[in-house]
């Protein structure tokens, strides 16, 4: 019953509603189409009147669900603290998913505190283990005993190997023999070197930890022990589904887990040989071919283990408890494309700042991570879903955007765009702290986190950015990815580094696993080139099937018109097969070069003989340019210019990336979305053609709703729209079939008069502190820290700003009031009618219907930052950081300290002026 359950609720999930009306145009919105947020329980000391409340006011601020994550608490607060998992602690979690559910919210649940998965339940032999491999030089005539003895001490731990080898390549593994036999070897010439393999423990605790959760982290490899862990979540749940949507797992954060207990068998059985005889390649430090092959053997039993005996393991876990899996799966010493792929909800992460070229973005290099977020890593994550057909893939938004409360919705926004692009159509916020009424301003923060909480100043206009948010996604959502081309990914390159001996694939390393790599060097150049693609694994491609000319990678995919092959140096003779397999059936393989070897030492020189055979038994030939093999109803081409070889196939990239757009697109029946973004410094204004043909064309703005047909200019295969986008600016377009009764696009950005508002402005100070500083008049818009009260300087919070202005006649068309600058959003009323937010670059909204001729009045709720009330909180020594851990840290993770900022520019800046 529970998997019929569970089967209904993905088939729901990945439904796309359309709103039943004369005219649909946007989706039908869905709880997952909204924002949701990472909600930290602070020592867990949450209560039913808070949980009730914050709920209400993060719906309110329009999202649509939560994730909660128990983590360390405040001091002064521990006789508050609940014990994880406790009766207690459940009992709240369910009135948290009875009270989410009242307001149409959903509630996904971290799979234990802090990060990464561990705690009380995990004994010393379910912890992560490390190998630790002892090495000694045996001098001729002297016995394994004598040399352990009067070396270094072994390490703590079950010993596993002892193997010898001498320099002339001869290995003998003395294990297979009783204990006496193995102390007794000695050699009898020659200089040897005995190998101890010692299974020992990594001893990393749970970071950050929640009172109950505390303890080893643990051993991801192992089968036994993640059933074990799951065990206490049974034991708490009581045979009974908590109600929560999905079960998450953060990033793979397990330091030097290099080993689990039962890896040489596990190796043995997988790769067919006896890891202890290559003990000497494992460790080595020389750049040979051997130690590349042993280590890149020992790299992928450590992802196939992950795989089956953590991430497959776990999924099924979170399936027999009603629920979805969400996985974070960069950071793992796996495959990730196949990790990624194995759960419900594939989850990425952007962690720090990306540069945008975008004027007037605000980028001050004293508060960003030393971190470019790469749009490329993100797209490991939506590929999985994408080959598999899941429906939704999310991301851990703006990590570390920038240094505490300096963040504004204006720098969010780009960085969500480039988000979506990359594939991600489910957000969550890093994120939300609950918070008690009762404790004082800012209240309980989270020491990574943009901190979107009640507390902060934004707050007020943050159902700006969050309507956004859920007008792309319900597009985003939509139907199925359309990307046309399919890119293997040529893992073993990466596992044959012989560096090392584990290697996470961590989002902090990319410089060393991905940005070398042709691979990443021909999708950034597709990418560029307007082409749309997803990335393949082995696994993928072995479960592939050619549609008639295109790649099928799932039932519920969309059709990729050609796989393409980066030049690789390994590939597994399976794979090979496969990929010949899918041309004789029909598909277009274009390769830059083929492989020139196998991956890994097994059955070396056979896999090699039959890689070689299977290459000779292609012949080609040249064909316009490049070399091509007919095989069966099929193609392979050759050609380092992968460009040119989609030519010849009459695959050609969107041209409006040649323009400085991006794009993302899907396919929903016989519609065709696009999400268009302008990133660049650059406006755009004219034709921009789309590589889809429909008889009528819409253009949506996902900012406030809007809409409008247009009459495209068609050829067999593109419809070409004018098109006009701001730095900044994004807009959806939807090709497809012709629907009555829609209103012409008109656009705005066509306005060619100008008024400046020139009247002076009330000021009125509304909410805020540490005090609210006296209403003024003011005839020029300056920066609060700029007017003559000293109370402004230190104002975190809102103000409003009033004025008038005359029209002698109502603008006949399209009209944008245009803030200028604002520090750092606004809320515009116009005669008494809501305008809208205004909280991105460039500050403008569309206002024609809100005018009337003579006098108009004015009225703009602007809300700066919470940094220039936290520099105050500082210099006066405010206490109001507190906690049992990590307290708080600034953005370079030492002490926090605004007390030397200077202030930060706040409120209206302009010029202020209607454009029509």
């Amino acid at each position: 019953m529970k998997k019929l359950l569970f089967v209904a609720a993905t088939a729901l999930l990945a439904a796309n509603v359309f709103a039943q009306s004369p005219k649909p145009v946007w989706p039908a919105v869905k709880k997952e189409m909204k924002p949701w947020t990472r909600w930290w329980w602070m020592g867990s000391a949450v209560d039913e009147k808070n949980i009730a409340s914050l709920l209400k006011t993060y719906r309110e601020a329009g999202f649509g669900g939560v994730e909660i994550a128990p983590i360390y608490g405040a001091k002064g607060f521990e006789k508050r603290y609940v014990t994880y998992l406790s009766p207690e602690w459940m009992s709240l979690l369910k009135y948290t998913v009875q009270q989410a559910g009242t307001l149409e919210m959903g509630v996904d649940l971290t799979n234990g505190t802090g990060w990464p998965f561990g705690g009380p339940q995990v004994k010393t032999e379910q912890a992560a283990t490390k190998l630790f491999v002892q090495q000694y030089d045996i001098p001729a005539g002297k016995s394994v005993k004598e040399v352990l003895d009067s070396g270094p001490k072994l390490p703590d731990g079950q010993m596993q190997a002892l193997t010898v080898a001498n320099d002339h390549g001869e290995v003998l593994d003395l294990w297979g023999k009783d204990d006496l036999q193995k102390m007794k070897w000695t050699p009898e010439k020659g200089s040897w070197k005995l190998y101890a393999a010692i299974s020992g423990k990594t001893r990393q605790m749970v970071k950050r930890a929640a009172p109950g959760g505390e303890g080893f982290t643990l051993d991801h490899l192992s089968s036994a022990s993640v059933t074990t862990y799951l065990d206490r979540f049974d034991k708490a749940f009581n045979g009974k589904s908590p109600g929560v949507r999905s079960f998450f797992n953060d990033s793979y954060e397990v330091y030097d887990a290099t080993w689990s207990p039962a890896f040489f068998s596990e190796f043995e059985q997988r790769r067919g040989y006896d890891l202890r005889l290559h003990l000497p390649e494992l460790v080595s430090k020389e750049k040979t071919d051997r130690v590349s092959r042993v280590k890149s053997d020992y790299r992928e039993t450590m992802a196939e283990m992950l795989l089956a005996n953590f991430t497959v393991n776990w999924t099924n876990w979170a399936h027999r408890n009603g629920g979805l899996s969400k996985n974070q799966s960069h950071g793992s010493p796996g495959n990730l494309l196949d990790l990624y792929g194995a759960v419900d909800i594939p989850e990425c992460e952007t962690f720090g700042s990306s540069y945008f070229p975008i004027p007037g973005l605000r980028r001050d290099s004293a508060d960003i991570r030393n971190v470019d977020p790469d749009p490329m890593m993100l797209k490991f994550a939506s590929s999985a879903a994408h080959t598999h057909g899941k429906p939704l893939v999310s991301s851990e938004t703006f990590t570390w955007l920038t240094e505490h409360f300096k963040t504004s919705l204006s720098q969010a926004k780009p960085e969500l765009d480039q988000v979506f692009l990359s594939g991600v159509n489910h957000v969550f916020f890093h994120g939300a702290t609950y918070s008690p009424e009762d404790v004082p301003y800012p209240g309980w923060l989270f020491y990574a986190s943009v901190n979107f909480v009640p507390s902060n100043s934004f707050w007020p206009h943050l159902k700006g950015l969050n309507e956004y948010i859920m007008r792309c996604q319900s597009v985003l959502q939509a139907g199925r990815s359309d990307n046309e081309l399919l890119i293997y990914w040529p893992v073993y390159d990466a596992w044959s580094n012989p560096a090392g001996m584990d290697m996470p694939l961590k989002v902090h390393d990319v410089d060393v696993w991905l940005h070398p790599t042709q691979f990443y060097k021909t999708a950034v150049s597709l990418q560029q080139s307007g082409y749309s693609f997803d990335f393949a694994s082995d696994k993928v491609l072995a479960g592939a099937t050619s549609g008639g000319s295109t790649v099928v990678t799932s039932p519920q995919a969309n059709p990729y018109q050609t796989l393409i092959v980066p030049q690789c140096k390994l590939m597994p003779v399976g794979t090979f097969k496969h990929i010949i397999r899918l041309a004789r059936e029909g598909a277009t393989v274009i390769f830059q070069e083929l492989p020139e070897d196998v991956p890994g030492l097994s059955s070396l020189e056979a896999a090699r003989k039959e890689l070689s055979s299977l290459k000779a038994s292609l012949e080609f030939s040249a064909w316009n340019g490049l070399k091509r093999c007919l095989v069966g109803k099929g193609a392979i081409l050759v050609s380092a210019d992968v460009k040119k070889a989609l030519l010849s196939k009459d695959i050609r990239g969107e041209a409006m990336t040649e323009k400085g757009l991006n794009f993302i697109r899907r396919k929903a029946g016989n519609d065709t979305w696009y999400f268009v973004a302008n990133l660049s410094a650059k406006s755009v204004t004219g034709s921009v053609s789309f590589n889809r043909v429909g008889r009528q064309v819409l253009i949506m703005d996902p900012m406030d709703g809007s809409y409008g047909a247009v009459d495209p200019q068609k050829t067999e295969t593109t419809s070409t729209v004018d098109l006009r986008l701001q730095p900044g600016e994004t807009r959806i377009i939807r090709i497809g079939a012709p629907a009555p009764g829609f209103s012409k696009w008109q656009y705005p950005e066509a306005a060619t008069k100008s008024m400046l508002i020139t009247n002076s402005w009330k000021l009125s100070f509304t909410q805020g502190g540490p005090e609210l500083p006296a209403d003024q008049v003011v005839k020029n818009l300056v920066s609060w820290t700029e007017l003559n009260d000293p109370r402004t300087i230190n104002y975190s919070g809102s103000a409003v700003y009033t004025t008038t202005f005359n029209l002698a006649a109502r603008p006949p068309g399209p009209s944008l009031l245009d803030l200028g600058k604002v520090a750092e959003s606004a809320h515009v009323w116009i005669n008494g009618k809501d305008a809208g937010f205004a909280w991105s670059i460039p500050f403008r909204l569309r206002v024609e219907k809100f005018l009337k001729p003579g006098l108009n009045t004015l009225r703009i709720e602007v809300a700066n930052l919470m940094a220039n009330r936290m520099r105050y909180m500082d210099q006066q020594g405010i206490s109001w950081r507190n906690y049992n851990e990590i307290n708080f840290v600034n953005i370079d993770y030492k002490p926090f300290d605004a007390s030397k900022w200077k202030p930060m520019a706040s409120g209206l800046l302009g010029p202020v002026r209607l454009v029509y």
